[in-house]
């Protein structure tokens, strides 16, 4: 049984994590001549060793359990390596606001699939309709953004695949970390283990683009602030709010950042959007409305195998006004 406080606050945490995440690509424009590998790098990698160095306790106490459930543990790291680099070079090829509507519109649905290949999870009708509202809205905020800049970036399909790949390893480190999470690991352990592991791969990347932060103060401010707000205190958020939510309801609600993302591109870096843009960042909104509000009961199935044994678990949150 999910208790209601548990769910609302772990909802909270995600819409934290993806108010935080959202400003991202706007941040990222105050370093054009940064390579997108080196803002990833810089991001993921350093904001995944802080919080391996924040749960260093809990992972060290916990490393046997761990250790025994080292494929979430190698699948999830490798998503975090490969996550950032396809992110932000999403953004460098197909813009801010396309880049990372394509990242994060698909997380979702792909996070779903995830879940029901493996988990055999069966999403409520409520998830399904506002997953719906959510991309639809991303698809009309993607169009508006690509007809106010015209149809003559040959890089855009280069970006939507690198979205779509974002998006698949988006989804695969969420399901991961919280497999981990269901086998006994505590959150900050879990999350601590996973982007440490995806940090120290990404630091090879980071020795061999990062020099211009080195060289310009202007940009290491950039890459602190990357790394500090939005991949280390937003993940914070984002593991608190995933070990009390599913990762398919994680990943859904965080269809937030494409959102927030137009909006700063809009008021600080002077993008124009149109209005089926505004239209779409209000179907996104209304998503999370559907998603996250029990309208009187909130249940899903989870059907699972263990030991070749088929284990149904119901899970129900009563409204209580």
């Amino acid at each position: 049984m999910i208790k209601s406080g548990q769910r609302l606050g772990g909802i909270a945490g995600v819409l934290v994590a993806a108010i935080l995440w959202g400003t991202t690509g706007t941040a990222a424009t105050y370093a054009p001549d940064l390579s997108p590998l080196a803002v990833g790098a810089v991001a993921m990698g350093i904001g995944g060793l802080l919080q391996a160095v924040m749960g260093i306790s809990l992972i060290i106490r916990q490393r046997r359990l761990i250790s025994r459930h080292w494929h979430f543990l190698m699948t999830g790291a490798g998503a975090v390596a490969v996550y950032p680099l396809a992110f932000y070079a999403s953004m460098h090829y197909a813009g801010v606001t396309v880049g990372t509507v394509i990242s994060i519109g698909s997380a979702p649905l792909l996070s779903a699939l995830i879940e029901f290949r493996y988990d055999g999870v069966r999403l409520t009708k409520q998830w399904g309709g506002g997953a719906a509202l959510g991309v639809v809205g991303m698809v009309l905020l993607c169009l508006a953004e690509r007809s106010g800049h015209g149809s003559g970036d040959d890089h855009a399909m280069t970006g939507i695949f690198l979205g779509l790949l974002a998006g698949f390893t988006y989804a695969l480190y969420s399901w991961s970390a919280r497999r981990l999470m269901q086998a006994g690991v505590a959150a900050r352990a879990a999350m601590g283990a996973t982007f440490g592991a995806g940090g120290l791969l990404l630091m090879p990347v980071l020795l061999m683009t990062g020099a211009p932060l080195l060289a310009d103060g202007h940009y290491a401010a950039v890459g602190i602030y990357m790394a500090l707000v939005p991949m280390f205190l937003g993940y914070l958020c984002y593991g608190y709010g995933l070990a009390r939510i599913p990762a398919s309801m994680a990943t859904t609600i965080t269809l937030l950042e494409p959102g927030v993302a137009a909006l700063l591109a809009v008021l600080i870096v002077g993008e124009r959007l149109p209005f089926g843009g505004w239209t779409g960042v209000s179907l996104i909104v209304a998503s999370l409305g559907v998603i996250t509000v029990p309208a009187g009961r909130f249940s899903f199935t989870l059907l699972r195998r263990q030991n070749n044994t088929p284990l149904k678990y119901k899970q129900e949150i009563n409204h209580e006004g």
